[in-house]
């Protein structure tokens, strides 16, 4: 049954700072920033969370199913979907507008800043979800606002457990907002930081959040990740990696992993430690959509680090 992916499909521009943005930016006159940084390195990337989570899942043999929206410039993305087997009925897309496009410079301390353009992203509201639509479990992350809501209100509905993913659109929600998609949701993902920040908006510990979900999972990046559970805490070390090569999209691939135990009801240590192998073999890899590998030889490589086969 299919793994519905609600989110953006986008395009990344990825660029690399020789440096570290710490040695340029003052903390004491960020009121008057006014930097440049030289980005030797450019390229142009497929991306967007709907996309990347489709490509780690299509790299699972698992069945996703991207709902997004995108601009009259989308063809090769489109393309990209049929010559992956990626199912995109549920892409829409919008007239006149652009497909959403990131510009992610990242320096030598893996840091990122990204500027974001939403383009037929800000109109993911249009993108209905139909009745008859079948679906195992589903991720609700980074989109549209009014898209957000939507898609939230729609699977709740429905009664489809998903998994919310504020991400980077986390800012775009009141307290009183994130509460009710905490109320309507299954699973949370964040990561650190983002936990630290949801807790801050909605005056809720983690603790408190977590009452009413099934599992709430917080990533680490180096530091692995946590799930908690109802029956309690699991402590996900990060998979060892040859080379950090590339972070953009390593999220999105531990999440991929994290849907795949869900949607095949394995145990949740062993969903994490699955996300944690994915993670791993997107950081060693440009971009968030360039790593190929088998099912077989992701197994493999799990057997590898944690000594037992995933499934």
């Amino acid at each position: 049954m299919n793994t519905l992916i609600c989110g953006s499909i986008a395009y990344d521009s990825i660029m690399v700072f020789h440096g570290r943005f710490k040695d340029h930016i003052l903390p004491d006159q960020v009121h008057i920033l006014n930097v440049s940084f030289l980005v030797p390195t450019l390229r142009q990337e497929f991306g967007g969370v709907a996309g990347n989570i489709a490509y780690n899942l299509a790299l699972l043999q698992g069945h996703p199913l991207p709902m997004g929206t995108v601009g009259d410039d989308a063809g090769e993305y489109l393309h990209r979907f049929d010559d992956l087997g990626i199912d995109r009925s549920r892409v829409l897309q919008i007239e006149g507008t652009r497909t959403a496009q990131a510009f992610i410079t990242t320096d030598l301390d893996d840091n990122q800043i990204v500027a974001f353009h939403p383009g037929a992203m800000s109109h993911s509201h249009h993108n209905r979800m139909p009745d008859d639509l079948a679906v195992r479990v589903a991720l609700v992350g980074p989109d549209g606002r009014e898209g957000m809501l939507a898609h939230a209100e729609a699977l709740a509905q429905r009664q489809i457990p998903f998994v919310f993913d504020p991400g980077q659109a986390l800012p775009l929600f009141s307290g009183e907002e994130l509460l009710w998609f905490m109320q309507r949701a299954t699973y949370l993902a964040v990561n650190d930081y983002e936990a630290k920040l949801l807790a801050a908006k909605t005056g809720r510990s983690i603790d408190a959040l977590s009452g009413n979900l099934r599992a709430l999972v917080v990533t680490r990046g180096a530091q692995g990740s946590e799930i908690r559970t109802r029956k309690g805490h699991l402590a996900i070390p990060a998979a060892p990696v040859a080379a950090v090569v590339d972070p953009t999209g390593c999220g999105d691939a531990y999440r991929a992993g994290l849907l795949f135990g869900i949607a095949n009801d394995l145990e949740w240590e062993t969903s994490g430690r699955l996300a944690a192998v994915m993670g791993a073999v997107k950081i060693e890899h440009n971009g968030a959509q360039r790593h190929q590998m088998t099912r077989s030889q992701i197994e493999q490589r799990f057997f590898e680090v944690f000594g037992y086969r995933p499934w």
